[in-house]
């Protein structure tokens, strides 16, 4: 199980990334284009979120399923010594618990919204300030904090 839970994490990570980008495109258009806040971009904000919750779902089932979380937290001052731990045991869950949050306060705030720039100038800021934090707690290949291969 733990496998497949990795491998689905690492593929959906992608659909995560290309939603975001695909939101933050349509907003960023929208905003400066003053355009019209269609279905397809009210779609498109929520199967964005609904994506990013997906993978969190995945992300939790992973973290409780994961050898390498519960070796940290059985062996918290030990494991803490170990950045690689530190970063999969706190800071990746953390990081990524707060992008979730944003995207999904975004997504909410803008759905509620009357006026159309409104929606869009929500979503940019929202969406990309989750997608800055979501490129930091993602383990790259190059990153200095703790690094993965693209696909598992």
């Amino acid at each position: 199980m733990y496998q497949t839970l990795t491998f689905l994490h690492s593929i959906f990570r992608w659909l995560v990334l290309l939603s975001l980008l695909y939101s933050i495109f349509r907003a960023y258009q929208g905003y400066f284009s003053d355009k019209i806040f269609s279905k397809t971009d009210d779609s498109v904000r929520h199967w964005t979120a609904t994506i990013a919750h997906i993978q969190l779902v995945l992300g939790i089932t992973l973290y409780s399923q994961s050898p390498i979380i519960k070796y940290f937290w059985k062996n918290f001052t030990e494991a803490r010594e170990s950045f690689d731990l530190f970063f999969f045991g706190l800071i990746h869950i953390s990081l990524m618990l707060i992008s979730i949050i944003l995207i999904t306060i975004g997504s909410s705030i803008s759905k509620r919204k009357t006026d159309d720039r409104e929606k869009f100038k929500t979503i940019l800021i929202y969406f990309v300030i989750a997608l800055v934090i979501i490129f930091i707690a993602i383990p790259w290949p190059f990153s200095p904090l703790a690094n993965r291969p693209y696909f598992r």
